[in-house]
């Protein structure tokens, strides 16, 4: 793996010619190959769903690219920020859909980060009951983890993707160079789901991060096109095992994707209320360091939060948690789409690399977050 540009795929067994190519990109000039591969689509028209500030950081370049090529390009602006993941702005994204005479050969291209993915992901499956949608992720997060894996939805005020679809796209491209517009707050929150696939799937990952890490600030191009590489490797796997997530408690199962968010979606949910909210990867951070201590009571590994806590610090991540927020947090569990009935899926990580899923009873995880948060930071 080191060629600047890699190709991998979602393959879903039993059927292998349904499959989805991620093209990873680090050469300079992706915009007229990003352009040659939508082409190769054949649409009959493209809407580039973005925000302010990613179209005027990379959209002008690929709006040029895919003119250049003769098609027939609509921009579509969406607010930035989680706050614009509703259904009423997948109703204003189709709403402008039709008033452009889009059809079902159409295609819709997510250039952003993880709301604009969702946003155009959960508008392509509904619009015309289906359209094909080209994810474009900007952000490093978007880059190894909501563009992989065909996962949409928006926001309900109860919590965080309560809504949404499973629709795959025809393409994800990671163009390398968009990370280099990164603040070092949204670079550190992509890196927290970078570590997460190490740590459910790949020990050599983890251990590159770790050997690595101090080199990251510099964000070199040939060392983040290998981790984007391995993560989406991880993702492509599990993902091609259990599509919509209906393996259960098992080792392959796609809840096992799902390490570090059950309590990390809670945090993001609360802090976003109370005006102060944080990234993401910030609230998977903390999710993955309270519920590996979760996970060691359950026979997982004993050291992995302490090893976890480190990196993650050295990654600027945060890693302690006051517990002021137990209550709520432990309250927006019980609407965790996780849950099943009285029960929740948990992942436990016996050692780095190998994870397995089990079920387990709500309380008893709420019942040891409480006693963690209420006297133990996080």
């Amino acid at each position: 793996m080191d060629t600047p540009c890699r190709r991998l795929e979602v393959k879903f067994p039993p059927a292998p010619e349904r499959c989805v190519p991620i093209v990873i990109d680090a050469e300079p000039g992706a915009a007229e190959r990003i352009a040659q591969e939508i082409d190769e689509l054949a649409p009959s028209q493209i809407a580039i769903i973005t925000d302010a500030t990613v179209a005027r950081l990379h959209g002008l370049k690929l709006m040029r690219a895919l003119v250049g090529a003769g098609h027939r390009v609509t921009e579509v602006l969406v607010p930035n920020g989680e706050e614009a993941k509703t259904l009423a702005q997948v109703e204003r994204i189709a709403a402008r859909l039709v008033q452009a005479k889009f059809d079902r050969r159409s295609v819709l291209v997510a250039l952003g980060g993880g709301v604009v993915g969702d946003l155009a992901g959960l508008c392509a499956s509904l619009f015309l009951r289906g359209v094909r949608v080209v994810q474009l992720p900007t952000t490093l997060l978007a880059q190894v983890d909501a563009s992989v894996g065909g996962k949409t939805a928006v926001n309900l005020p109860e919590g965080k993707n309560l809504l949404g679809t499973f629709w795959q796209p025809a393409l994800v491209y990671i163009d390398i160079s968009t990370l280099v517009t990164l603040s070092p707050r949204d670079f550190s929150a992509g890196l927290a789901e970078v570590v997460k696939h190490g740590v459910i799937g790949d020990a050599d990952l983890f251990a590159l991060i770790e050997k690595r890490q101090e080199e990251l600030a510099a964000r070199p191009p040939t060392l983040l096109s290998e981790l984007v590489a391995r993560s989406c490797a991880v993702k492509a796997e599990i993902v091609g095992a259990d599509e919509r997530e209906q393996l259960g408690a098992s080792e392959r199962s796609r809840a096992l994707l799902n390490f570090g968010h059950t309590v990390g979606h809670a945090l993001e949910t609360e802090t976003r209320r109370r005006g102060e909210p944080l990234k993401h990867g910030e609230a998977v951070a903390l999710g993955m360091i309270a519920e590996a201590r979760f996970g060691a009571a359950l026979g997982g590994d004993p050291q992995l939060a302490d090893r976890l806590s480190g990196l993650l610090k050295r990654l600027s991540l945060p890693v302690d948690f006051s517990g002021e927020l137990g209550d709520e947090v432990l309250q927006l569990l019980v609407v965790d789409k996780k849950r099943t009935g009285e029960a929740i899926a948990q992942v436990v990580v016996r050692e780095i690399g190998k994870a397995t899923v089990l079920s387990i009873e709500l309380h008893r995880l709420s019942e040891f977050l409480r006693a963690q948060m209420g006297s133990v930071t996080i």
